[in-house]
């Protein structure tokens, strides 16, 4: 779909999927439209071409669908469900109902007054139903609505209005239970768009305004007061406050933001007074991309939803042919009943309705990618979320995922008349200049022991070794002990202190002069408070091997994986290795995710069966790349996500086994003559009720 064409609009009142299916079809007759891509999960329907609103109104006249532009506020109809007009009808229509049944025992069964009560509760209730279905009759469109119209006439034809009462209430309760429950679903996606305010107090100049969030400008500075939400995302400048950060990234913990941190739309001010420099538009925000990508994750099918889709397709003609044989064959051959074999048919009609089966798959995906991005996790589509309940492997990139990816001083030895304190100080002095990551853990730890500031003249950086410069008229080095092998013999005790300390997964870096080995430092990378509880976890919910991908060298990688219990470790990789491995891996078991920061990984993300990206909020690079995006920078959610993503593939095959086993016992009854037309719409209903039900139980799962 072109994106400059694409007009994109959010649709209210969208209540069943083969309503949906027949929308996108009347859009599709519009001779000025081209393409159209219809989101049932989210509610929106993207049209490229020209139609006017009135003219997609009047295409979803038939459900009384109304449709605003995307980016148009509209405040949505809140009408209670006893007061929705089609469910008046249907409790109108039960009262006829239980009316005409009470008139059965005193009036008779046949009498003109029962008849006629029991049509009055057909065509309350069903009105809606005859509507539609009698147009596609005439079309020759068999979808449900024409199935069960059919089946109601018939019924009515043969004398049975009793029964035709009891299916029209059945179906009106059915269609009924699955509008409920997608709006229950979609419920998710409307309390994102709830989180951020719809205007925020902007500073320009001396004065102060409240502006609606979509006339802000980048560069704009706003004012957010203790207790307020923050409306756009931006860049402290002043002030300093606790930051509830739960609605974008799931942790509960608040964070504390001073000048220059990050924050973002929908997050809590909780005590402190703040200016903010806004750095994006309202809808660059990252609560808006989340949003977006939510929306667009529910029109991309499921496998196991365009199997159902396709299946339904040809299940529906099937089912019509079959009723039309079961009510022909046995009267012209074996001299069955006519009026007998037609109640059969109608029966059959009414159970092999696809009602159920069609909801099975997609009611269960939009609840899990809802409860998901409530709890800080965006799955980018329901092919995603099958694939991640089917892992196998799990192979983690190291620094900055499964450690803390900031390196710190762990040791420092003097081998020489100067002090630790000295020594130190000297490190500091050399790498001053210094742009390797290892020089920041020496400068940070030099600044919280209050190391004194020598001044380095004549600083030289020896690339991939280390670097020289003079303190106090000595040239002082610091660097790999690959460095001072070249300059004179390193003594035995050093280099078995050095083998040591690279064992345990350490860098060492000697200092010294020319002619003596002053000391040396060992830096590492922090494994994370978290990871081993995490590498646990995933073991216990089944998988079968946890990988870890690293650059570092093998003892440092090896100490890091025997800390943490993982199955396997590979080291000194390059990004092309990495991709390899993951390749390999997916070659032996099949279903491999890749966890990573979604930037130096974007290789290996991109090959795994499962891209999981950490850190998404504020990084687009990160929400574009990956399949799943973990928005706290941690992997506290890894777990939850894959047992999510797993408890989703056991509701779906329970929805489709429940969809196809209650219509299968059904239709099993009609060889005895025991399938009555009304026990027929009650398979259709309960299947679907449970389907409802069983998908439901998504929203409670919890992260733990």
């Amino acid at each position: 779909m072109s994106e400059e064409t694409k007009h994109v609009y959010r649709l209210q009142g969208l209540s069943c999927a083969n309503c949906a299916a027949k929308f996108e079809k009347n859009i599709r007759d519009i001779q000025t439209v081209e393409d159209v891509q219809l989101n049932f999960g989210a509610s929106k329907v993207a049209i490229v071409g020209d139609a006017s609103v009135e003219q997609l109104e009047a295409a979803g006249a038939f459900d009384g669908i109304k449709v605003y532009p995307e980016r148009e506020k509209f405040n949505e109809e809140k009408v209670p469900f006893w007061q929705k007009r089609e469910n008046k009808n249907t409790m109108v229509s039960l009262f006829f109902l239980i009316f005409g049944y009470i008139s059965t025992f005193s009036a008779g069964e046949s009498s003109l007054v029962t008849i006629t009560i029991f049509a009055l509760s057909i065509l309350i209730g069903g009105y809606d139903l005859f509507k539609v279905g009698l147009k596609n009759l005439v079309r020759f469109e068999f979808d449900m609505k024409t199935l069960m119209t059919v089946a109601i006439i018939g019924a009515a034809i043969i004398g049975e209005w009793g029964e035709g009462a009891v299916v029209v209430f059945l179906f009106a309760l059915s269609e009924t239970l699955e509008g409920y429950s997608m709006d229950k679903a979609r419920q998710s996606i409307r309390s994102l768009m709830d989180i951020a305010p719809d205007t925020a107090l902007i500073k320009r100049g001396n004065q102060e305004f409240q502006i609606a969030v979509e006339d802000i400008q980048v560069g704009d500075t706003m004012i957010i007061k203790p207790g307020q939400k923050v409306a756009m995302d931006g860049e402290v400048i002043k002030g300093q406050s606790s930051i509830n950060q739960a609605a974008i990234t799931g942790e509960s913990i608040p964070v504390h933001k001073k000048t220059g941190d990050e924050v973002f739309a929908g997050s809590l001010n909780e005590e402190g007074f703040l200016e903010v420099r806004v750095t994006k538009l309202a809808e660059d925000t990252t609560i808006a991309k989340i949003i977006h990508l939510v929306e667009e994750a529910q029109a991309e099918r499921a496998p196991s939803q365009a199997f159902v889709d396709r299946f339904a397709k040809y299940y529906t003609p099937a089912i019509m042919g079959i009723a039309l044989l079961v009510a022909v064959l046995p009267p012209l051959f074996i001299g069955g009943g006519w009026s007998e074999w037609i109640y059969r048919g109608l029966a059959v009609l009414v159970v092999g309705c696809p009602c159920a089966l069609v909801i099975s798959t997609p009611v269960a995906i939009v609840t899990a990618i809802g409860n998901a991005a409530k709890n800080g996790v965006l799955i980018k589509g329901g092919i995603h979320l099958e694939e991640t309940g089917r892992l196998k492997v799990v192979a983690f990139d190291k620094t900055g995922t499964l450690t803390e990816g900031k390196p710190e001083v762990t040791d420092i030895a003097s081998l020489s008349d100067m002090t630790e304190h000295e020594l130190l100080s000297v490190a500091a002095a050399l790498e001053t200049f210094s742009q390797h990551p290892l020089a920041s853990a020496i400068l940070r730890k030099a600044a919280a022991e209050k190391a004194m500031l020598y001044t380095a003249d004549d600083f030289q950086s020896l690339t991939g070794k280390g670097a020289k410069a003079a303190i106090n008229g000595t040239v002082y080095y610091i660097g790999s002990p690959k460095l001072f092998e070249d300059m004179l013999a390193i003594p035995e005790h050093v280099q078995q202190s050095v083998s040591q300390l690279q064992a345990q997964g350490k860098t060492v870096m000697l200092i010294g002069t020319g002619e003596e080995i002053k000391g040396y430092t060992a830096v590492a990378d922090q494994v994370r408070d978290s990871s081993l509880s995490i590498i646990q976890k995933l073991k216990k919910i089944g998988i079968e091997k946890t990988v870890m991908l690293t650059g570092d060298n093998k003892a440092a990688g090896a100490s890091i994986g025997k800390q943490l219990g993982l199955t396997d470790v590979q080291a000194e990789l390059m990004p092309q290795d990495k991709l390899d491995v993951i390749k390999s891996l997916r070659a032996q078991h099949g279903h491999v995710a890749m966890v990573g920061d979604g930037i130096n990984d974007a290789p290996a993300l991109a090959s795994a069966s499962v891209g999981i990206a950490m850190g998404g909020a504020g990084t687009d690079t990160a929400l574009e790349t990956a399949d799943i995006a973990l928005m706290a920078d941690d992997l506290e959610k890894l777990p939850y996500t894959i047992a999510l993503s797993r408890k989703t593939l056991h509701v779906i095959k329970q929805n489709i086994a429940f969809a196809f086993g209650l219509k299968l016992l059904a239709l099993l009854l009609i060889i005895p003559g025991w399938l009555t037309l009304w026990m027929a719409v009650f398979a259709d209903v309960g299947s679907t009720l449970i389907v409802v039900l069983n998908s439901m139980r998504l929203m409670k799962t919890k992260y733990k």
